[in-house]
């Protein structure tokens, strides 16, 4: 007798009604199944934007597949092949992919949080040789030169994963597992490593250009001599400006904004370490002088500041939703994944028939979300906005480049 194959093929029309019946499934509709594609050769398909949240997948080929947009939160993907694959902008939330080769596949803006990417291996049963393992044609757990840039991996577990050369750019690993990992001559440039795992990680190579690695245990991690001269560290406990704590200098700022100048005094605060306050929302910070300081994650919603110096500010991660930057200057400001919905960044009128031009020129805005923002008649010469959301922003009459 024959045995049957391992792996499957499903000709399009079967494919459609499993995802039909996975859809009624998720709806809780009659006639409702969850997908079963365990097994199944779907390389080269064009699943851009599919929703298979829960699906089993196990062992599954995709290699090559088109999956931009896809929604596979929580699917299970263990051992699945995903060689040159097309994830970007999917969502992979606690997704088990445990053992699957994602060689040289581009999850740029993908979500991953709390994923499960260690390494795996399938064990079949043979009708007469016992068990034996499923392998891909490369080592499975396998993330050699993917592209990661500016994925959500917050709480992923990574550990011992093989992520060589793998571009991790702008990418949010807070809380990530990656003990013993082999990440060498990775790209972390701009991670967010706040809190991460990476004892006895290999890193020989890696780039850390302004990655931020507060909190993140580095015990026994092979890493280059004077790769993490560039990186930001945990803030210190007080930050002090001329013997006075940045607390009492904010707040005498705030005095001179209310007052109208009558009373405290405008903070020039050029490089200062603004982590060390609990947060900056609402609060009034018109004409704040702050060039080159650190914002990193802050909650600055609603904050205004109208008219402030923000040249060269390391404003990544902030949460400036409804914040009023009209008339701000950002020039070289880092914004990488901040949260600017809804924010302000329009003229702001400073005499009669003159108004101040928000200038945002060279600022990176790589992943951030600029839904809703107002940018009219903004300056945004050479800016960088690769992956950002920007569905209802108003650029009407900004400056920008062709």
């Amino acid at each position: 007798m024959t045995k049957p194959a391992l792996i499957t093929t499903l000709d399009p029309t079967a494919l459609r009604a499993v995802l039909e019946a996975h859809k009624r499934f998720l709806e809780g509709r009659s006639g409702g199944r969850r997908a079963n594609l365990s097994y199944t050769n779907l390389a080269e398909f064009d699943l851009e934007g599919v929703d298979l949240p829960e699906a089993e997948l196990t062992g599954a080929r995709l290699n090559g597949a088109s999956l931009a947009g896809a929604r596979l939160d929580g699917a299970t993907l263990f051992g699945a092949d995903l060689r040159d694959a097309d994830l970007r902008r999917a969502s992979l939330v606690r997704a088990d992919l445990r053992g699957a080769c994602l060689r040289g596949a581009n999850l740029a803006g993908a979500d991953l949080a709390g994923a499960d990417l260690r390494e795996g291996q399938i064990a079949l049963q043979a009708l007469t040789s016992g068990f034996r393992i499923l392998k891909h044609e490369t080592r499975p757990g396998e993330l050699d030169f993917a592209v990661l840039s500016g994925a959500n991996m917050r709480g992923a577990h990574m550990n011992g994963a093989m992520a060589c050369s793998t571009d991790f750019s702008d990418a949010d690993l807070t809380g990530a597992q990656l003990g013993g990992a082999r990440l060498c001559n990775a790209v972390l440039d701009g991670a967010n490593l706040t809190g991460a795992q990476l004892h006895q990680a290999d890193l020989a190579g890696a780039s850390f250009r302004r990655a931020v690695i507060a909190g993140a245990d580095l015990s026994g991690a092979m890493i280059d001599r004077g790769a993490l001269t560039e990186v930001l560290a945990a803030p210190p406990p007080i930050f002090y400006v001329d013997d006075q704590p940045l607390q009492e200098v904010v707040r005498a700022h705030e005095r001179w904004c209310e007052s109208e100048g009558a009373q405290g005094a405008g903070a020039k605060l050029g490089e200062v370490d603004f982590r060390t306050l609990p947060s900056l929302a609402g609060r009034r910070l018109t004409a704040l002088a702050a060039p080159g300081s650190i914002f990193f994650g802050m909650n600055m919603r609603g904050a205004q500041l109208q008219g402030a110096d923000l040249c060269g500010a390391d404003l990544r991660s902030v949460d400036l939703r409804e914040a009023d930057l009209r008339g701000a200057k950002l020039r070289d400001a880092l914004l990488n994944r901040a949260d600017l919905r809804a924010a302000k960044l329009g003229p702001l009128p400073i005499l009669e028939g003159r108004v101040a031009r928000t200038d945002l020129s060279r600022a990176v805005l790589r992943h951030a979300d600029l839904r809703g923002a107002d940018f009219r008649r903004a300056r945004m010469l050479q800016i960088d906005c690769a992956g950002a959301r920007d569905e209802g922003a108003d650029y009407r009459d900004a400056e920008l480049e062709a």
